[in-house]
C-alpha cells in the first residue's frame, strides 16, 4: 500500500495536483455532481476555503461549476473531461503496484487476494451508505 500510495502522489505531483484538489477530483469522480458546501463539509473547511481551491481546478480545466437554477447561491461541482482523464491515469499509476503483485502470486492466491477484496469493497460501500 505504501508503495502504492507513493507511487500516485509522485504522480499527482508531477500533475501539479495538491492533496486537497486531489481529495476533491476523488470525490467528484465517485459521487458525480457535487455542491460546494458538500465539498468544504468533507474536507472539515468552510466553504469558502474550498471555494478558493475549486477555483484553481476551476481555472485549470479540471472542473466546472454551474449554478443551480432554483437557488443561485447554490454552485454544484462536475469533473470535466480532463479532470476524469487525469485521476483515471492516477488511478492506473497506484494499481500497476498490484499488477506486479498479482504476477508473484499462484492462481490459488489470486483467488483468495479478489475474494477477500471483494468483501472489502461491499463492507466499505455499505460504511459509506
Amino acid at each position: 500500500m505504501h508503495r502504492s500510495m507513493s507511487d500516485f502522489k509522485r504522480f499527482m505531483q508531477e500533475a501539479g495536483i495538491s492533496y486537497s484538489q486531489v481529495n476533491i477530483l476523488v470525490r467528484l469522480f465517485h459521487r458525480g455532481n457535487v455542491g460546494v458546501s458538500e465539498i468544504g463539509e468533507k474536507m472539515g473547511v468552510t466553504s469558502a476555503a474550498a471555494s478558493q481551491v475549486i477555483d484553481q481546478m476551476v481555472q485549470a480545466g479540471l472542473v466546472s461549476r454551474t449554478e443551480v437554477l432554483a437557488d443561485r447561491r447554490i454552485k454544484r461541482l462536475e469533473l470535466t473531461q480532463k479532470g476524469k482523464t487525469l485521476i483515471e491515469k492516477g488511478f492506473e499509476t497506484r494499481s500497476k503496484w498490484l499488477e506486479n503483485i498479482g504476477e508473484t502470486l499462484t492462481p490459488y492466491e489470486q483467488e483468495i487476494i479478489i475474494t477477500a477484496f471483494s468483501i472489502l469493497t461491499n463492507a466499505s460501500r455499505k460504511i459509506e451508505e
